[in-house]
């Protein structure tokens, strides 16, 4: 019964892992189609979505029928509980994509301006941080888990800032406004991506330390003191 666990357990954790490839590409997509204004690479993420979305409902069903059968506990127990929330968080990402992708889409209809803040900064950010928290997943590591969460405030900061200097060319060019709305919503869908990042690597530092991160609970995830 052990190994039958141990071979279920082996085949869920490759099963996330690709699922977190393919949400990661989906986010590179996406971003790839509003820096260069490409509607169909924005298409392609848009359709990629509803794939992502059945494969999420898949690997619950997975954990649940391994949490049915073989009632795991300890380490087995918290790595299926972690599975089942990096799942969700997984998903979200990719819904956020698409809207990303969404807003692409309608920008590469418009005409072009100078973007009032550096998306590619922030792009880049949260593209880091949900690839740390994947390789932190694949390696178990908590240390890395914890950069992830310290890097979610400097996303926060980028976000505020952007938010001021996109009110600010609004009041400087009015007749922009329906092109730098979308942008204040690709930076919002990029800041909520960093956030399920992090939730990700809290799970990762649930999993192998059986310490819960989130909301300052247990230990500081960031190890500042």
């Amino acid at each position: 019964m052990a190994q039958h666990l141990q071979r279920e357990i082996e085949i869920l954790k490759k099963k996330i892992l690709t699922l977190g490839a393919v949400v990661e590409e989906s986010l590179r997509q996406a971003v790839r189609a509003v820096t260069e204004r490409d509607a169909d690479i924005a298409d392609r993420v848009i359709r990629t979505d509803a794939q992502i979305d059945q494969s999420e409902v898949d690997l619950e069903e997975e954990c649940l029928k391994i949490l049915a059968l073989h009632q795991p506990v300890a380490i087995d127990l918290r790595f299926i509980i972690a599975v089942l929330k990096i799942n969700n968080d997984l998903e979200r990402i990719a819904d956020l994509a698409a809207n990303i992708a969404e807003r692409a889409h309608f920008l590469s209809t418009r005409a072009q301006i100078t973007i009032p803040y550096d998306l590619g900064g922030l792009a880049d950010k949260a593209q880091e941080m949900l690839r740390n928290s994947l390789d932190a997943l694949v390696n178990l590591d908590a240390s890395l888990a914890r950069t992830v969460c310290a890097t979610d405030d400097e996303v926060d900061a980028i976000n505020r800032d952007m938010y001021d200097q996109v009110k600010q060319a609004i009041r400087a060019h009015p007749e922009h406004l329906d092109i730098l709305i979308p942008y204040l919503s690709i930076s919002r869908n990029l800041e909520r991506i960093a956030d399920h990042a992090t939730n990700i690597a809290e799970d990762v530092i649930y999993m192998t330390e059986g310490i819960i991160a989130r909301h300052g609970a247990g230990e500081n995830p960031s190890g500042k003191t």
